[in-house]
């Protein structure tokens, strides 16, 4: 993951680091900060080989035609090294800064996923869906079908959805190219999500081949560095506590299903109650440990065998130790040797 900052040379710089180091994607957030697209454009200048992908571009904040015209944008600049991340975000975001009704989640996630295809394919849009219908529909009655003027680089563009609700991962396990899960433990997944993906697997068509899994956490290598799993407390303690009202949380309810649910309403009660010290010292120390990937290469080969156990394909890394390229490097060394 590499978010916008104020240093552009800096992240040009830290970008042909890490492309060096062996990294084979770079990804792009997009909250309500600077936007993914024009960090993604100048990332495609500054690398060469290095994958791209938005992680992941809100499906509330921009046209489904929109959508597939800037990936598209985008694969071309970057010569088919582009993959589009989607997701819904939440009511905070979508309806507190884009000022959108939060709806049909699930319903505009399949709309757009099938609106971008057809544009990449260079069909003249036709749309008849749920909540989006294109041409529209009323108006001024001028709207007729069109087809995207430029012809894109490549008609299938990967798409990778962040989801985390039961509904959306079948869908995306139905309908996606990749999947990326956020506080995925692989020993305790399965409890989560394995129902769900089991069903959109059944229904996936064979031509999409089977689902991309992206999973990771923060990463640090050595012999004493597993104090640095402390590093993401009070991030996670954010999603834990505060991203959702009491029964909207969707992080607050994976990490209930995972067992800890007790943990769970401690640090939203207080996380909702602006005791946010406090909320996060409760924080179970093994979910701390167990969306990481910090420790010594013993300990990072078991936790790589547990990722394949679970059919990750993809093991998405911060770098948190004191030598982030020298631990990029050491952790590409001991993923090619699993």
């Amino acid at each position: 993951m590499l978010a916008p900052s104020a240093d552009v040379d800096r992240d040009a710089a830290l970008a042909r680091a890490y492309e060096d180091a062996g990294v084979d994607v770079l990804a792009v957030p997009e909250a309500y900060g600077v936007d993914a697209v024009s960090w993604l454009g100048y990332l495609a200048s500054v690398t060469d080989r290095v994958q791209l992908m938005a992680q992941v571009l809100p499906i509330y904040s921009r046209t489904p035609a929109l959508t597939a015209m800037t990936a598209a944008g985008i694969d071309r600049v970057s010569k088919g090294r582009f993959a589009l991340g989607l997701g819904v975000s939440g009511p905070q975001v979508v309806e507190g800064w884009h000022g959108v009704t939060y709806d049909a989640p699930l319903g505009r996630t399949r709309d757009v996923i099938e609106i971008c295809r057809k544009v990449w394919r260079r069909e003249r849009l036709e749309h008849e869906g749920a909540h989006y219908r294109i041409p529209l529909t009323g108006g001024t009655g001028l709207g007729k079908p069109l087809k995207i003027v430029d012809k894109p680089l490549r008609s299938r563009i990967p798409v990778y959805v962040a989801a985390l609700g039961p509904a959306n991962t079948r869908l995306t396990a139905q309908l996606a190219d990749g999947w990326v899960p956020f506080l995925y433990i692989p020993e305790r997944a399965d409890v989560v999500w394995g129902e769900a993906l089991a069903r959109g697997t059944e229904e996936r068509p064979a031509e999409l081949g089977p689902l991309e899994i992206m999973a990771g956490g923060p990463m640090a290598i050595g012999d004493d560095v597993t104090h640095k799993r402390e590093l993401d407390r009070d991030h996670l303690t954010m999603y834990v506590g505060g991203m959702g009202a009491r029964g909207k949380n969707f992080y607050n309810t994976v990490v209930r299903k995972y067992g800890f649910e007790a943990e769970a309403e401690q640090v939203q009660d207080l996380y909702l109650a602006g005791r946010r010290a406090e909320a996060a010292a409760k924080l179970p120390a093994a979910l701390l440990e167990g969306t990481s990937l910090i420790g010594d290469t013993s300990y990072l080969k078991d936790r790589l065998a547990a990722y394949r156990e679970r059919g990750v394909t993809v093991v998405q890394v911060q770098p948190v130790g004191d030598d982030p390229i020298r631990d990029l490097r050491l952790f590409r060394e001991v993923l090619d040797n699993c």
